[in-house]
């Protein structure tokens, strides 16, 4: 088969046309993908690095706030029940601190109840009634808030009892954390 000059050319040109194709398809184009996910990967590499070596530097300041919230914490006895009957009565102890300090009239109906969060923690609800007037309870609130007992305002609902709004009611929900020991002690 005899093919002339122009012929040889267009075919020799066909080829490398597709030798170049193949050549980008299964050679440049997945080295440069490759080349640009580690170079990402090194970029985020480094941020984390970054990352550690400011938390290295915070560490005293970190562990003095932890060892702060662990022990504003719920007190925690080693069985289980005791834990629960304990945080329950430390609780109890601070609603009934709060409402001597801060002279409400009546605090009644305090009903504690468990919710098993995770393996690390338990949360104790708390609910109770509080009546007063309007000083009293803005104490009552204020020595919740104030008490160095780790606890969190979840709701409450502030009602009148009477016509001129003297005397009013107030149903509050606050939970309190009680940590489980870790069962691999860390440093």
């Amino acid at each position: 088969m005899n093919l002339n000059k122009r012929q040889q050319l267009l075919a020799v040109l066909a080829i490398v046309a597709v030798a170049l194709f193949v050549a980008d398809k299964l050679v440049i184009t997945p080295l440069t993908n490759n080349w640009k996910d580690r170079a990402a990967r090194i970029v985020k590499l480094k941020e984390e690095v970054h990352e550690g070596k400011e938390l290295i530097k915070r560490e005293a300041v970190l562990r003095e706030q932890w060892e702060r919230i662990r022990t504003n914490t719920l007190a925690f006895a080693k069985p289980e029940a005791d834990a629960k009957s304990e945080a329950e009565g430390q609780l109890l102890a601070a609603f009934e601190r709060w409402a001597k300090e801060s002279d409400v009239a009546s605090l009644s109906s305090i009903r504690p109840q468990w919710k098993e969060s995770a393996e690390s923690h338990k949360t104790l609800l708390c609910r109770a009634d509080v009546a007063g007037n309007l000083a009293a309870i803005a104490r009552f609130l204020y020595q919740i808030e104030r008490d160095p007992l780790g606890v969190k305002v979840d709701s409450l609902e502030l009602t009148t009892r009477n016509v001129d709004g003297s005397q009013l009611a107030l149903v509050i929900q606050v939970s309190g954390l009680l940590l489980n020991p870790p069962k691999n002690p860390t440093r």
